[in-house]
């Protein structure tokens, strides 16, 4: 598979977003990343819908990855979906039925994924993999930017890739959290596609120069 950076916009300029967003993606990243927190399912609280559909009217036409802390999901997926979210990807702890909310996202003609905390067992993926377009391991736990990552996830996404390589299905896994320069080259060896950056590009004076070098350690890996 094709390996994508998506920009997570939590370290973003919020100010000035929306060209935030387009200078990241002409820098040469693949998606942006929304982390939607509801101050219920982590200790933060971010943004909704509304910018969704703000940057997607500012002209952003690149994948939007949304990627819900939220408890419950359903609601929230619908509105997402109308908004404009590309792909759409919650936590299994947070809906009480995990079919009809996957299913609700494909309704809605997104991609489906399921995102798995570091202490969330990923037999959830063996429950549910024919609906899964991608699944996200998250690095850190949930909640805030700017986290160091985990090292034991190494093992979970060479798990995941083997259960997935098991199955015989075609689902990326996304890794969020400490994605930096020294580490992005491991997560890829152990089987992950999709790399999740925020501060690690948004906090930086050039983000090409950034991307470049993210890309130059993912072929040197």
């Amino acid at each position: 598979m094709t390996c994508l950076l998506s920009a997570s916009i939590l370290s973003a300029n919020f100010a000035t977003l929306g060209k935030e967003c387009e200078d990241v993606l002409k820098a040469g990243a693949d998606r942006i990343h929304f982390d939607v927190m509801d101050n219920h399912y982590v200790p933060n609280l971010t943004i909704g819908p509304l910018v969704c559909q703000a940057l997607r009217n500012y002209g952003i036409k690149a994948e939007i990855d949304v990627h819900l802390m939220t408890q419950p999901v359903d609601r929230l997926i619908e509105d997402f979906a109308k908004a404009g979210a590309s792909v759409i990807t919650f936590h299994p702890e947070a809906t009480d039925n995990i079919t009809h909310s996957l299913s609700l996202i494909k309704k809605h003609h997104c991609k489906a994924g399921l995102a798995f905390n570091p202490t969330t067992s990923l037999h959830y993926l063996d429950n549910h993999k024919d609906q899964l377009d991608e699944i996200l391991i998250m690095s850190v736990n949930p909640g805030f930017a700017g986290q160091a990552f985990i090292p034991e996830s190494i093992d979970k996404i060479k798990l995941a890739k083997n259960m997935i390589h098991e199955h015989k299905k075609n689902i990326a896994i996304a890794v969020d959290g400490g994605i930096k320069l020294d580490n992005i080259d491991k997560v890829a060896k152990a089987g992950a596609t999709i790399f999740v950056a925020g501060s690690a590009i948004f906090k930086t004076k050039n983000y090409k120069t950034t991307i470049n070098a993210f890309r130059k350690a993912l072929l040197a890996g």
